[in-house]
């Protein structure tokens, strides 16, 4: 994947893992709308990206509720279709 290649890239630079995780999240932030649609991303936004752990800020408690116990999956599924198992594994919603 791209972030494989970049660390190969950047494997010379002490600095290189971090570079690649900040990367990452970038990408992640920048596409978060085209991955979980315009309703999502509008109620929704990636804060954070941390170990494979994507943490997500949700606007309102009752959709918070949602996700956890319904949407989650498929929720998860997408970013992990386009960025791979190892860049994410899970997410997490925070009301804020």
């Amino acid at each position: 994947m791209w972030h494989q290649r970049l660390s190969k890239i950047l494997g010379v630079v002490p600095d290189a893992p971090r570079i690649a995780r900040r990367v990452a999240r970038e990408r992640m932030i920048e596409a978060w709308s085209k991955i979980v649609g315009e309703f999502i991303a509008a109620h929704f936004a990636p804060v954070a990206l941390r170990e494979g752990i994507l943490y997500v800020r949700v606007l309102q408690p009752a959709l918070h509720y949602e996700l956890e116990q319904i949407s989650k999956i498929e929720i998860l599924r997408k970013p992990k279709q386009r960025f791979g198992t190892k860049t994410i594994r899970d997410v997490r919603f925070r009301v804020g």
